[in-house]
């Protein structure tokens, strides 16, 4: 990692590689269990069919969030690497070549003509792989595909957030488990919606109020399936 140039306030698109990961798992994990446990209590109010159902959607989630993440950002490092191993070889083949492409990428971004070439050559001798890679095919460590890490988070942040609505679904009186589970899940999602926003540096107001659309909306539809055909959904 080379060194950061605001080492006393570093960016905070550092943390994308696990953010994104901890987001989708944590909002995942709220959304489908809450919608499974309102589905299954608006077809079957049987409380202990409703905390079956949440503790199998809980468990079946996580291993699906790990095994999704990992398999589709290994897909994503498969990729990253096959563009560097190509650019690798070119760099074999056609080294000249290369070097000026690199300099019309520069001139491009609005170097003069002798500064692009100059500042080419430099990064070449330096290292040309790392040169390319980072400005040609616009991949960085920060960035770099990490399907452990992704996988680990979305399956740890699925699993906590996932037990917020199981949990309500259990201290809910007999007979208002939607309503309950309802409005726990809308409160956890407010404050999941403005944690993302605050680690990622955003505003909190729209990020908290888009999770909140689109899981009660997730929850009204599974809610209505799941009366309109008296079945668990």
């Amino acid at each position: 990692m080379e060194p950061s140039a605001h080492s006393d306030d570093p960016h905070l698109v550092d943390r994308v590689a696990w953010l994104r990961a901890a987001v989708m798992g944590a909002n995942d994990g709220i959304v489908s269990v809450a919608s499974i446990i309102v589905g299954v209590a608006a077809a079957d109010p049987n409380p202990r069919a409703v905390l079956i159902a949440g503790a199998a959607g809980l468990a079946a989630g996580a291993m699906s969030m790990a095994a999704g993440e990992y398999v589709s950002v290994s897909s994503q490092a498969d990729l990253e690497d096959a563009d560097v191993e190509r650019e690798r070889q070119a760099l074999l083949d056609d080294p000249a070549g290369e070097e000026a492409e690199l300099a019309d990428i520069y001139r491009s971004r609005g170097l003069s003509d002798a500064t692009a070439q100059l500042v080419a050559r430099e990064l070449t001798e330096k290292g040309a792989l790392v040169a390319h890679v980072r400005d040609e095919l616009g991949l960085t460590e920060v960035q770099a595909a990490q399907p452990l890490l992704a996988a680990v988070t979305s399956a740890v942040t699925f699993s906590v957030f996932a037990s917020v609505p199981l949990i309500a679904a259990f201290f809910a009186p007999v007979g208002a488990v939607i309503p309950v589970v309802v409005i726990v899940t809308l409160i956890a999602l407010a404050g999941l919606g403005g944690l993302g926003a605050v680690a990622g540096g955003a505003a909190v107001g729209p990020a908290a109020l888009r999770v909140v659309f689109w899981g009660g909306l997730a929850m009204a539809v599974t809610a209505a399936v799941g009366r309109l055909f008296g079945v668990a959904v």
